[in-house]
């Protein structure tokens, strides 16, 4: 990877700026062109815009839109500067939770990983991945942890038609705060191989399910109140997203919602 490099090609300065802080963010080597310049031997992508695109002569171009999720073209960029061998199937590995962890695998390599905003958001972030690698076979394996987690994960993505494996999370979470444990645990999830599923997952909502997701909620309010029941309900059927759920509830007692990001729209960059 040292010897390869990325080359930014645009003359909109927007794109320009959020682009070059994503390629500083990751430490990725990268070059500044402009649309016409020769393109250095040691490029292995150019990101560019849509309108630009046309005019650029490299064999991988990623066009990207502003604004937008960095996910997918995050694992699209580190693959090309990679190289795995194109043959192997790209493997997400997904830890349930009510942000679930996610890594992106290809060939042995960890391209991204990372935390999603909800288990239904990972249905975003399959038609992001399909998008930027439209050649390959994307197979995703969901850990067996948190049922409830587990299975809206697993029926958003069998709802899109996207190859399903179901791991045994045994072994899989290493020790440490949740959220770096989450994506170490999603990136274990998929180096093991699971048991295909074919058919959406059904499972009874318990108290202790309940507890935890009103548990959560203090948390998640900086302990100024706990949502009901019949609300813990909605969120663990996927109805809404537990920030939604705290959001709602700080704006009927009179506080401030969380400030937390909307659902993803899912729309490809």
């Amino acid at each position: 990877m040292r010897h390869r490099s990325v080359a930014l090609v645009t003359r909109d300065p927007g794109l320009y700026h959020e682009l070059a802080g994503l390629l500083r963010e990751r430490r990725w080597p990268s070059v500044s062109l402009l649309p016409g310049d020769r393109i250095p031997e040691s490029v292995a992508v150019v990101l560019t815009s849509a309108s630009e695109r046309r005019g650029i002569d490299h064999p991988n171009v990623l066009a990207v839109s502003g604004g937008g999720d960095r996910r997918a073209l995050a694992a699209a960029i580190a693959h090309a500067l990679a190289a795995p061998d194109p043959s192997h199937d790209l493997v997400i590995g997904l830890d349930p939770g009510p942000f679930p962890g996610y890594a992106v695998l290809a060939g042995g390599t960890c391209l991204e990983q990372g935390n999603l905003e909800a288990p239904e958001a990972v249905a975003a972030l399959a038609a992001q991945l399909r998008h930027r690698f439209p050649a390959h076979r994307i197979v995703y394996r969901v850990g067996s942890g948190d049922p409830p987690a587990r299975n809206r994960i697993v029926n958003a993505l069998l709802e899109r038609h996207r190859p399903v494996e179901l791991v045994n999370e045994r072994g899989t979470t290493p020790r440490g705060r949740r959220r770096p444990r989450d994506g170490m645990a999603a990136r274990r999830i998929g180096e093991t191989e699971g048991a295909p599923v074919h058919e959406p997952l059904v499972a009874p909502i318990t108290a202790g399910e309940i507890a935890n997701v009103q548990r959560l909620s203090r948390i998640g309010s900086g302990g100024r109140l706990t949502i009901s029941r019949s609300t813990a309900h909605r969120v663990l059927r996927g109805e809404v997203t537990l920030a939604e759920a705290v959001d709602l509830a700080m704006g009927q007692s009179g506080g401030a919602p969380s400030g937390r990001r909307p659902r993803n729209s899912g729309q490809p960059l």
